[in-house]
């Protein structure tokens, strides 16, 4: 017995389909079967029923006699073996018959009046006298034109209904044993199915308790074997997550440190008094310095957790791409300095590109990209930032000559708290947060890279229309 579940409904409906198939097919064979036997008995015998009505159609011969010796050579010649034959008259009254029992009822089957409109009858019915289904079949007899008389055959359906019996319990066998065939047929391919939907559901279970080190074990074809890559790759993905969290944390514990503890320090030491003006000044300096940084991470992680939530809010308005770029050198330059890199706006265009946007957003992702490029950059190199104009897109990319980074870090890098050197510094969400500013302006950010020759980053905002450029 199988229990309760998805493998008790794969047998039901399969049983049920092939129950109903069956059924309607034996109800139609066993249909056609009986059609056919009837069908044979009757043309046989309406056959030899027309033979009377040619013999005697229109006939005038002056020695006809309606006699006895007359109804006597029509039983003689026209009888069928084991068959009644009768003779009528047009009123159904028996003149004579073959049998031994004659009843005294005249007939009122509806093959009589079928058979006094020029037509072969045919009735099939129980005899009012014994009980006994039978087939009669009537033909007239024609004299001079006229239809006087009817002969009536009469045979006994019971050695037909009796084989046909014989078939359906036959029929009816042979589905009883097709339908256990299917039963367990049915149940071994639902236990195919139910026992590695159980295998997945326990070790989904064992996920759900926080095991993620478990995986689902063995070939599965189909959506089976989709659904278990699926939840195996589930499982690795939570768990590269959860290490990626560890290291975030990690990380920005020590970029918290960092600076607190510089803060922490200058201000226990000018507390302490007996220092002159200048290394005052340093100090406060320094002070100043660790707390932009620190807002910088705070505001990194608060946009973050914004974009997260989709609760960022855009300032839409016509922004010049060439204007954010040169503020983003100027706001860059003191630090490519202190590396002796050479930054460079290659323009080649011939005049504003302009592109619906929030000019504070795009100044971040651009700040965000050439941070990265003097990061990871070596001294005396160089670094371009190209804008151009393709179609309705207006391109900027910037690019370096850097390290690189690996392939198999490029796949991740724009992933949130990813960092390809954690002794970088920095939380890992600066590309994360680019590429979704980018996607909130209806942009795309790509990149390019190669270990030891540098790294491009494309980015494509739509252009402004040329409705929107005659209206700013």
């Amino acid at each position: 017995m199988i229990s309760k579940g998805i493998g008790r409904q794969i047998v039901l409906h399969y049983f049920i389909v092939v129950f109903v198939t069956l059924l309607l097919v034996e109800i139609i064979f066993l249909f056609a079967i009986r059609t056919y036997y009837y069908d044979s008995i009757y043309n046989h015998i309406a056959n030899h029923a027309a033979l009377v009505t040619d013999n005697f159609q229109n006939s005038d011969k002056s020695e006809v006699q309606e006699d006895k010796a007359f109804f006597t050579n029509i039983i003689s010649v026209f009888s069928l073996a084991n068959t009644e034959l009768q003779v009528l008259d047009r009123h159904g009254n028996i003149i004579m018959t073959n049998s031994s029992f004659q009843s005294d009822r005249p007939v009122q089957t509806s093959d009589l009046s079928q058979a006094l409109t020029n037509n072969i009858g045919k009735w099939i019915g129980r005899e009012p006298d014994t009980g006994e289904m039978v087939m009669s079949v009537s033909s007239p007899i024609q004299l001079l034109g006229e239809n006087k008389y009817v002969i009536r055959y009469i045979t006994s359906m019971e050695p037909i209904n009796s084989k046909l019996l014989n078939i359906t319990l036959l029929a009816a066998l042979v589905g009883v044993v097709i339908l256990a065939v299917v039963l367990l047929f049915s149940m071994g391919l639902a236990n195919s199915i139910v026992k590695p939907i159980n295998n997945i559901r326990a070790v989904s279970a064992q996920m759900a308790r926080g095991r993620f080190d478990v995986r689902v074990k063995g070939e599965y074809k189909y959506e089976l074997g989709e659904l278990a890559s699926t939840l195996n790759y589930m499982a690795q993905e939570i768990v590269r997550g959860n290490q990626i969290k560890d290291d975030f944390i990690s990380s920005i514990s020590h970029e918290l440190r960092t600076p607190l503890t510089g803060i922490k320090g200058w201000s226990e030491t000018l507390t302490s008094g007996g220092f002159d003006p200048e290394e005052t000044k340093i100090g406060m300096q320094i002070i100043a310095k660790e707390t932009d940084r620190l807002i910088g991470l705070v505001e990194e992680m608060l946009d973050f957790s914004k974009l997260q939530q989709n609760e960022m809010k855009l300032v839409i308005a016509s922004v010049n791409l060439k204007e954010i770029l040169q503020e983003t050198m100027l706001n860059v330059w003191a630090k490519a300095e202190q590396k002796r890199i050479q930054i460079k706006l290659d323009d080649h265009t011939e005049s504003a590109v302009m592109v619906p946007g929030d000019g504070n957003r795009l100044k971040q992702v651009f700040l965000n990209l050439v941070d990265n490029a003097i990061k990871f950059s070596t001294e005396d190199s160089w670094i371009h930032l190209d804008i151009r104009t393709q179609d309705e897109w207006a391109i900027v990319e910037v690019i370096d000559s850097g390290i690189g980074i690996s392939e198999e870090h490029l796949r991740r890098v724009k992933d949130r708290f990813f960092q390809v050197n954690h002794q970088g510094g920095g939380t890992g969400l600066g590309l994360a947060i680019s590429q979704q500013l980018v996607e909130l302006h209806n942009g795309e950010m790509e990149m390019r890279s190669e270990l030891g020759v540098g790294t491009t980053v494309n980015v494509r905002l739509p252009l402004l229309d040329e409705l929107n450029k005659n209206d700013a």
